[in-house]
């Protein structure tokens, strides 16, 4: 058990200063001056801090991504350390481009594995390809029958994609729905949007003419199409921007349009960010990390002086009303799960818990993954 005493709460919104009493894995109580009668409670001086909800990472390459520039290329998979560090303690895991030679059955099992080290996570079936790679033959299966499996992942408007045609979105967006309605799943069909093609274009003629609700498409990279993703947020979708903190300025424009009710920010961690010629020809790849989340909303909060709040519900509550999860995550209230950042003065990441464990306390690391070989406290 433990006490946090005297922080500034947000939930996101902002609760000003708070005990927060943590009972096994979930928020017991919130609230000025508590006293719990209780054996082995170790306290927490929050003084100073933002104790704020943990963040949620929604597009994770998680078994690594990569491979366009050879096999030399690949990307490594995630760490446990490298979430903590970034305040995350929700994440979902995908496939990239390549689902030849890695498999939704690795991707699975990594999520298990994330899970076992402490952590929330979920997976989306699929790739970039279409027909979609799956574990039990069919996309539908996946969703009702595996655990992890929350929706699917598909390349749209991409030089690399298979260019699926407006039927095949039809009925893997219906299949998907169907699956979700049976599981009781968000059912989410996780939309990479490419620079090439016609965006979003067809998923809202979809959206217009198939009754299909907006909230199973969830296009991601959409800081490459602001504009549409404005008209995508206006119809009542989620719209997910790739955390590019050197890019505020240009996010924080859209906030000024569209506000930030729809909107959601993720990292593409451990994915390959690579870099084309005029005749998309590779000419160097770099693996992108997750530290890049909280760093941009630390921009927009300091930069451009967004409200705290505003600028943490992209990766906390958001998210989790758009996976369907709020308020057991991305939530400071009694009853939701024990997952916390304790922010210092400075904005920096200072204390993570998850589940009621702490993860790292003071900046340093508590936990790691199985076979990591990095000290901690």
């Amino acid at each position: 058990m433990y006490l946090i005493k005297n922080a500034e709460v947000y939930d996101p919104s902002p609760r000003g200063r708070q005990d927060i009493l943590v009972v096994n894995d979930r928020i017991a109580a919130i609230g000025k001056d508590l006293c719990p009668n209780l054996p082995d409670v170790e306290v927490i001086d929050g003084e100073g801090m933002k104790a704020v909800p943990g963040f949620i990472d929604q597009h994770v390459h998680v078994t690594g991504g990569g491979g366009e520039g050879g096999f030399h290329t690949r990307t490594p998979e995630l760490m446990l350390s490298s979430v903590i560090k970034a305040g995350v303690t929700t994440l979902v895991g995908l496939l990239g481009t390549d689902s030849l030679t890695r498999s939704v059955e690795n991707l699975v099992a990594k999520t298990k594995s994330l899970k076992n080290e402490g952590i929330s996570a979920y997976c989306l079936t699929g790739a970039y390809v279409y027909p979609p790679v799956t574990l039990t033959g069919a996309v539908d299966k996946d969703l009702v029958y595996i655990d992890e499996v929350i929706g699917c992942k598909l390349a749209i408007s991409d030089h690399r994609c298979s260019r699926p045609t407006k039927a095949e979105l039809i009925r893997l967006a219906s299949d998907i729905r169907m699956a979700a309605l049976i599981s009781g799943k968000p059912g989410v069909l996780h939309l990479h949007v490419g620079r090439a093609g016609n965006g979003l274009k067809e998923i809202m003629e979809i959206v217009e003419e198939e009754h299909i609700p907006i909230t199973h498409f969830r296009p991601t990279h959409m800081d490459c199409h602001h504009e549409e993703a404005i008209r995508f947020m206006e119809k009542g979708g989620w719209a997910d921007f790739t955390a590019e903190p050197d890019k505020a300025g240009e996010l924080y424009e859209t906030i000024q349009k569209a506000g930030t009710e729809r909107m959601t920010v993720s990292s593409d961690s451990n994915g390959s960010i690579p870099v084309w010629n005029d005749k998309q020809e590779i000419v160097d790849v770099k693996v992108g990390g997750m530290e890049p989340l909280f760093q941009l909303i630390r921009n927009l909060i300091r930069d451009y002086d967004m409200p705290v709040d505003s600028a943490l519900s992209l990766i906390t509550s958001n998210v989790a009303k758009a996976l369907q999860i709020y308020p057991e995550k991305g939530a400071l209230l009694p009853g939701s799960s024990a997952d916390m950042v304790l922010l210092d003065k400075d904005l920096s990441i200072d204390t993570v818990m998850a589940q009621g464990k702490l993860m790292m306390k003071n900046g340093k690391l508590l936990a790691k993954s199985t076979f990591e070989e990095i000290p901690i406290a």
